[in-house]
């Protein structure tokens, strides 16, 4: 009986041990992207602000790899505050801070013209909202959330940021990155985000090695 208890301890042990060597460090002190974050590049009138929050995790905390591209990519739901009077629609972006890309940080979702009367996103959401449309991401036009997948190392700052704005933009799904942002200089009337951390999945697949190139041609 004995030895059955402290074999079941040790695995218990072995198991809080794996899972602490599991976790990545922190994130780095510099952001290499906090420059070009979409609340720093178009900031709100008199600088109001939204609550913002997400069912999926709190704040500041990490990111259950069911959210990430490791296991299921499922969105963890959202929700803000009531924007201002003059609320005409809602843009949700989320951005990696952590990772660059073309000198940005890594864009992983978009979505805008949420109809102002709503204030929440359900967690498993899959489509748009009647009125709402998918925005650009990094791989692409018109693209659904598309959670975090960072390189093995430290953990990820992964911003989901909602902007209250007084327009709604035309309905069109080849909207790219530069005209989104363009569309919204001048016309946010406040704005929050939620921050988790994304780091590697240590029991995901190493991700497949790319084809053999054909050998030479003999001479």
């Amino acid at each position: 009986m004995k030895a059955i208890i402290c074999t079941v301890v040790m695995g218990l042990v072995t198991g809080f041990s794996a899972a602490a060597l599991a976790q990545a460090p922190p994130p780095p002190v510099v952001e290499v992207a906090i420059d070009k974050l979409a609340l720093t590049l178009i900031p709100a009138k008199n600088a109001a602000k939204l609550k913002v929050s997400t069912p999926g995790f709190a704040d500041g905390a990490d990111i259950p790899f069911e959210y990430t591209q490791f296991r299921d990519n499922k969105f963890p739901g959202l929700a803000w505050s009531k924007g201002p009077r003059g609320t005409r629609s809602y843009i949700v972006i989320m951005q990696d801070t952590d990772g660059r890309r073309n000198d940005e940080p890594i864009l992983h979702w978009t979505m805008f013209n949420i109809p102002a009367k709503l204030t929440k996103l359900a967690p498993g959401l899959t489509a748009p909202p009647a009125g709402a449309m998918f925005g650009p991401n990094v791989v692409g036009l018109n693209h659904a959330y598309m959670g975090p997948r960072p390189r093995p190392g430290p953990k990820h700052r992964y911003r989901l940021q909602v902007f209250a704005m007084d327009i709604a933009l035309p309905a069109d799904a080849t909207l790219t990155w530069d005209a989104l942002k363009a569309a919204m200089a001048g016309h946010v009337l406040a704005s929050g985000q939620v921050v988790g951390l994304g780091q590697a999945d240590p029991s995901a697949p190493p991700p497949a090695s790319p084809p053999a190139s054909p050998p030479a041609p003999p001479k």
